[in-house]
């Protein structure tokens, strides 16, 4: 495939993306993404919670709304747009826990629900609670503060047939008797 031929196509993979966008859908646009993220923002800055974090670590408010607007125009137009790496900056917050989290998604919910129509609202809610999720979990490795893993009843199953493939004619109520 020559340039041209290689540009032409891969603009129209975007282009058919963001048509199978999820935002697409439910009514998202550029617009309703700026006004969501404008809305929530102003109002986590003016919270006695939240606002002294993000204060503390934002110099650049312009640029850090435009780089937020990149970022739900990639999750929910799937644009490409933003290029940053959220989970390294929120992983240097230490300070900042579930209680924090519980609060975003409050305000983040309460914003969605009055600044977007319900069915954009509900798909910017779903994706902010899985996005937090993940934040929080990544977050918690960083800090070394994740619980060990449980096993699954099917892996606890395996290693019950693994020790008695160890020791045969044996169960779990000890060695077979022989008369």
């Amino acid at each position: 495939m020559q340039d041209d031929e290689l540009i032409a196509h891969r603009a129209a993979a975007a282009a058919r993306r963001r048509l199978e966008a999820p935002g697409v859908a439910v009514g998202v646009t550029e617009d309703v993404i700026r006004a969501q993220v404008h809305a929530f923002y102003g109002r986590v800055r003016a919270d006695p919670m939240l606002g002294p974090i993000f204060e503390a670590k934002i110099d650049d408010w312009d640029a850090h709304l435009a780089k937020l607007c990149d970022f739900w125009s990639s999750v929910l137009l799937m644009t490409g747009r933003f290029k940053g790496a959220p989970m390294p900056a929120h992983a240097r917050l230490t300070d900042v826990g579930g209680a924090h989290f519980a609060h975003w998604l409050e305000i983040w919910r309460a914003t969605a629900r009055e600044t977007c129509p319900p069915p954009a609202a509900a798909l910017f809610i779903a994706r902010a609670e899985m996005i937090a999720r993940s934040l929080q979990l990544g977050m918690a490795m960083a800090r070394g503060e994740l619980p060990p893993v449980r096993s699954s009843p099917v892996a606890e199953a395996d290693q019950d047939r693994g020790r008695q493939d160890e020791h045969p004619g044996q169960d779990e109520r000890g060695p077979a008797s022989h008369p």
